[in-house]
């Protein structure tokens, strides 16, 4: 069976479990590329012929053309979850990929926005118009509760319940993250806004937030949103400006606040511990110390 008809089998398969465009787009580029190199190196293009060999000297070529172990980690990710598919459908015994180790991954440190450039960056919008002020309530729920770019974009009104918001996260699977105080007051003078922007206006969709064409917002949009307020509040040059850099943001001002791993790891819709542990390798020595001062058992008593 020919590995390219095989691969568009299995992204139908992805779109009807509803997957998100990036995660479909990912499996696609990732695994596409790796079939051109099969068929210009080896000639190769049925599954039949397919062996732990070629993936071998598929990373041995990326690492050869300079890329980091976690970005080929993240490929052999993409093949492996494409074979098992092929493999579950009976095109092929067994998945070759499975033979084909990670690469050993060094320490990651994960660089984020400090608290004086949120500060500055929660200050770029207002409520002075729809837009400004829905704008503000992106940046404010990306900050609170570091969901992800795409699960901002799909939150509707019948999610937003009084004390927390119900996300639809990767695979479908559904997470609940707690809507704060403070998030709480900015998404109260949001939802004023809207409804005044919307009073003339028909709306034939449900999302919490739209464009100002009143339709779904996309991954495009809200990126824009957080590159526009980094811009503003002067953010290092050497930081990333995204809604990912936003979720790095939470992910540690959380563990520095005294969560555990484990609650944050839910609320972040990891599927394990090992994703959520590489925030811990990116906190300060002196900041484990201030914490765990404040952990103290005899302060505590």
């Amino acid at each position: 069976m020919f590995l390219e008809r095989l691969l568009k089998e299995f992204l139908l398969e992805v779109e009807i479990k509803n997957y998100t465009s990036m995660t479909i787009k990912s499996y696609k580029n990732n695994n596409l590329l790796f079939l051109n190199y099969l068929k210009t190196e080896f000639n190769l293009s049925e599954i039949e012929e397919l062996n732990k060999n070629h993936i071998k000297k598929y990373v041995q070529y990326l690492t050869k053309r300079g890329h980091k172990p976690t970005y080929i980690n993240s490929i052999l990710k993409t093949i492996r979850t494409f074979l098992n598919y092929c493999m579950d459908e009976g095109y092929i015994n067994s998945n070759p990929c499975l033979k084909v180790s990670w690469q050993k991954e060094g320490k990651v440190i994960i660089n984020t926005f400090t608290d004086i450039e949120v500060q500055q960056m929660m200050k770029v919008y207002n409520f002075t118009d729809y837009l400004n002020a829905r704008n503000k309530c992106i940046l404010a729920i990306l900050f609170d509760t570091g969901i992800r770019n795409w699960e901002v974009c799909c939150i509707t009104n019948a999610d937003i319940r009084p004390r927390s918001i119900l996300i639809h996260g990767k695979g479908n699977k559904e997470r609940v993250v707690p809507i704060s105080p403070y998030l709480r007051k900015v998404m109260l003078r949001y939802e004023s806004v809207k409804e005044m922007y919307l009073k003339n206006r028909i709306v034939k969709n449900d999302y919490y937030f739209i464009s100002y064409r009143q339709k779904q917002l996309t991954d495009e949009a809200t990126q824009r949103v957080v590159k526009i307020a980094g811009d503003k509040a002067n953010v290092r040059k050497e930081i990333r400006v995204s809604p990912h850099t936003c979720r790095h943001y939470y992910a540690q001002a959380q563990l520095l606040n005294g969560l555990d791993c484990y609650s944050l790891s839910r609320l972040l819709g990891h599927e394990n511990l090992s994703i959520t542990k590489r925030y811990l390798q990116s906190i300060k020595d002196e900041e484990i110390l201030d914490l765990s001062i404040k952990s103290s058992p005899l302060i505590n008593l």
